[in-house]
């Protein structure tokens, strides 16, 4: 791949590997830790929804401007064009080393990404924002998985590459910022970031399979009467 970098762009790719942990990398985990909460039954996860419909709708749009879609969108189109200049060489015999390997990979699941986050910003946020929250409530996520052949694997692949692609980023953003400098710190960091992808794949997946299994008579939790109050 082209290492070749200019002053200018030698910055904006510092400042996109630094999204890709603060606040994109960290808003996608407490994402999918508050999603997961689908697995305990539609009260607990309404609880969630809920909370963040209680908020005062300017400080929420503020929030999610900040500290979501900047980011995000910076970090997607920026990504975008690094993808574009690279030269993938891999999949050449002297060249398949597994440091090339995950960095090769992370740019195909950033492009998978891109293509995925697009769908789900339009089933759920914008969804929200024209049909109301209900859509987005346990029932409203439980009806999209059940009653579509492709929701699952959809989101099965996405929840996959969004994984992949924070936690091997993690190790590439270490090398990038000067974190990891020897062979054996970048190797610590990269056993690290594979466990961490199976950990943060397998808690993606757990929401998944809370939406395909409804518990409509799981207990109420205590914020239940806030929850209720709310819908």
């Amino acid at each position: 791949m082209s290492l070749t970098l200019s002053k200018e762009n030698y910055f904006w790719h510092k400042v996109h590997s630094l999204t890709g942990i603060i606040p994109v990398g960290f808003y996608m985990l407490q994402h999918l830790a508050l999603n997961s909460f689908a697995l305990a039954g539609p009260s607990y996860f309404n609880g969630v929804i809920g909370f963040f419909a209680g908020m005062p709708w300017h400080i929420l749009l503020i929030l999610e401007i900040t500290a979501i879609w900047l980011p995000l969108v910076f970090h997607a189109v920026y990504g975008i064009f690094i993808v574009g200049r690279s030269q993938p060489n891999y999949f050449q015999t002297k060249y398949g080393w597994s440091q090339n390997r995950m960095y090769t990979f992370q740019r195909i699941s950033g492009i998978i990404l891109f293509f995925f986050l697009t769908y789900h910003i339009i089933i759920t946020t914008a969804n929200k924002y024209v049909n109301g929250d209900e859509v987005i409530r346990y029932a409203g996520m439980h009806n999209y998985f059940a009653g579509t052949w492709y929701g699952l694997p959809v989101y099965a692949i996405g929840v996959l590459c969004a994984s992949y692609h924070l936690c091997f980023g993690i190790w590439n953003f270490c090398i990038r910022w000067g974190i990891t400098i020897s062979d054996r710190a970048q190797v610590k960091v990269q056993k690290f970031a594979f466990a961490m992808f199976i950990v943060v794949t397998l808690l993606g997946w757990s929401a998944l399979v809370g939406f395909l299994i409804p518990k409509y008579s799981q207990a109420t939790p205590s914020y239940s009467a806030y929850t209720q109050s709310s819908v």
